[in-house]
């Protein structure tokens, strides 16, 4: 997978493992069960609303608190294609490689981009595009061998 494009969901500083995925669901293992019930003590409408493909957008210390995968899981389960944010929590920034969920750090796309927005993102270069505005930012890319690990699914698909 080199490039995503999709309509974003937006979100603000501090968004925590346990508004991604309440702590009342992590008795499942099931990715499904996980996903219908992402982000859904901020925002109700989200897992009615969310489409394959589409691109998350936050602001500061996106995935803070627990350390479980249950989080990223449950967005990549749900169809968001890319985290974009200004920066991400360490232990969730880890999760998400190891489970193949893509994310960007770019200050200026999380700040800029809106609810609603169309984006794109290049993996390969960092760049990423708000396709509503036609403004363009560019964020780090992945070392081509994390790229791998996401383009594969994740940690335990790369090793095998």
């Amino acid at each position: 997978m080199d490039s995503v494009k999709g309509r974003v969901h937006k979100y603000g500083d501090n968004v925590d493992t346990d508004v991604i995925i309440p702590a009342r669901y992590l008795n499942t293992a099931s990715h499904k069960e996980l996903a219908a019930h992402c982000m859904e003590d901020i925002d109700k409408d989200f897992v009615n609303n969310v489409k394959e493909g589409d691109i998350m957008v936050a602001e500061k210390n996106f995935g803070c608190g627990s350390s479980r995968e249950h989080a990223p899981i449950a967005i990549k389960a749900s169809g968001i294609s890319c985290v974009i944010a200004s920066t991400f929590a360490r232990i969730f920034y880890r999760n998400a490689i190891n489970i193949g969920l893509p994310i960007m750090e770019c200050d200026e796309a999380a700040h800029d981009i809106k609810d609603g927005d169309e984006v794109s993102v290049d993996f390969n270069t960092g760049i990423i595009t708000n396709e509503t505005t036609g403004k363009t930012y560019k964020a780090e890319p992945f070392p081509e061998f994390i790229q791998n690990i996401i383009a594969k699914g994740g940690l335990i698909n790369y090793i095998k």
